[in-house]
């Protein structure tokens, strides 16, 4: 038997689902709005970004009537497809902060660590569950030039004042930690990034949201959105509601403020879920620590342990679809799976027979500039967050603080950024963000294979501020 029909036989028995979604305690959802509904403030998707702005909406108020409606059922999207990284940065990442923010990036961390430790808080506070560890995370190298590079870069954030909790490992540190023969080095971030279900995340926050009084109707898409009279009207398939204000929470889905669409793309991204590890299979690994992992090429994987011991291992491939269509046809992709198969095996040989139970697709809204951007519409009485680019787990807590603050008028730290106050550049229409985006791809894999060095190409994406990243 050949290596590769080696590794698609650890395929045979996947199911095509997302794991997190496939559990036997999968809450019933909330019944379809019918007729007519008023509130103060009306929630538009029932993602992270939707219910954690609900959520906080209560908590700020406990007395405003607020209304989510979601198109399908809470989490089922991106929130539940997820690799469950819960990361402090607002900016995807330090590198991307440092570049696009240089003046604020301090504030900004700040800011993302407050935040962090606001979640953990909220989960408590709210008793949910969702298997939530600190456990921190391992940027790790596969290559020379990548170690050589992580060891630059912890050296330039020392400089910088941005090194705490940082610690670079040298490829027996690293291997101490968890054992590929593939690892060359490693930055440890300890403080800096949560692991969890993202599932039970996004039905815990939409059981809280019930407790507090918010009114969540699900199997209800937002089909229009108008002004009417003194706030906004949103048409439904069997009703509609008024409300004072909206808060758009659809992220990757076409938002109903137009102007607003050209600035995201979907990108469809895919993972594989191991069946749970023996003791030995674990013992053979280490990962005593739990850490999450992501490789340092520029098409990465990012891995990690659920809370029963299996492994995720998702990324590397990111898809866009000509046209930037969302359908499900597109949440499958054998190709992929059995690329990510081959990946897996070749990082941790010693698990050889390992099967996977789970493989899934799904759309991340990502944006130019990697991380999220905010405005208001319709004089104030509309907000929205949008192009989280795969890090929205923990930074969609900030955005809905951000859409609150917007709503409310009120100018605040969180309001005042630049990265709040700024858009990033928008992409082009069809076929040019097609082309764009495939010559991208093309240059990020040709500088993988040659020790990183990037392109004209590449090089002009980074002096315009776009790029293209899962």
């Amino acid at each position: 038997m050949n290596r590769s029909s080696r590794w698609t036989t650890s395929l045979a028995e996947a199911q095509h689902v997302p794991y997190w979604l496939d559990r036997p305690g999968r809450p019933r959802p909330e019944p379809a709005l019918t007729g007519a509904e008023t509130c103060d403030l009306l929630v538009v998707g029932g993602g992270y970004s939707g219910l954690w702005t609900a959520l906080i909406a209560k908590e700020r108020d406990p007395g405003r009537d607020v209304v989510l409606v979601e198109g399908r059922e809470a989490g089922w999207a991106a929130s539940g497809r997820n690799g469950g990284f819960c990361a402090a940065s607002l900016t995807h990442g330090l590198a991307n902060g440092l570049t696009r923010w240089p003046g604020e990036i301090h504030t900004l961390e700040r800011l993302g660590a407050r935040n962090l430790d606001a979640i953990e808080a909220a989960l408590a506070r709210h008793r949910i569950d969702c298997d939530f560890e600190r456990t921190g995370e391992i940027d790790v190298a596969t290559e020379p030039y990548q170690a050589r590079e992580l060891k630059e870069w912890h050296e330039q954030l020392r400089r910088a004042g941005l090194a705490e909790g940082i610690e670079y490992l040298d490829a027996d540190a690293v291997r101490a930690r968890v054992d590929s023969p593939t690892f060359r080095a490693g930055l440890h971030d300890r403080r800096g990034v949560a692991l969890l279900d993202p599932a039970k995340l996004a039905w815990g926050l939409k059981r809280a949201c019930l407790a507090l009084g918010v009114r969540v109707y699900e199997h209800t898409p937002a089909l229009t959105l108008r002004p009417y009279g003194a706030g906004m009207a949103v048409r439904t398939p069997y009703g509609s509601v008024r409300a004072r204000a909206v808060a758009l929470g659809t992220n990757v889905f076409p938002s109903l403020v137009r102007r607003v669409r050209p600035y995201t793309v979907p990108v469809y991204d895919y993972a594989l879920m191991t069946e749970p590890l023996t003791a030995g299979q674990l013992a053979s690994v280490g990962w005593r620590g739990r850490q999450g992992l992501g490789d340092s090429a520029n098409q990465f994987h990012y891995f990690r342990l659920s809370a029963d011991n299996r492994i995720l291992w998702g990324g590397y491939d990111a898809v866009y679809p000509y046209g930037g269509r969302v359908r499900a046809e597109y949440d499958h992709r054998p190709e992929t799976y059995a690329k990510l198969a081959g990946h897996f095996f070749t990082c941790f040989p010693q698990l050889e027979g390992v099967r996977f139970t789970h493989a899934w697709g799904g759309a991340i809204d990502t944006c130019s500039r990697f991380s999220a951007f905010f405005g208001t519409a319709h004089r104030g009485r509309v907000a929205y967050a949008a192009g989280y680019t795969g890090l929205g787990v923990g930074a969609t807590r900030f955005g809905a603080e951000v859409m609150l603050d917007l709503l409310a008028g009120e100018r605040t730290e969180r309001t005042e950024l630049e990265m709040v106050r700024s858009k990033p550049l928008p992409f082009p229409p069809e076929p040019f963000a097609w082309t764009g985006i495939a010559l991208t791809k093309w240059s990020l894999a040709r500088a993988d294979a040659h020790d990183g060095r990037r392109n004209l190409w590449l090089r002009t994406m980074d002096r315009l501020g776009l790029g293209f990243d899962s």
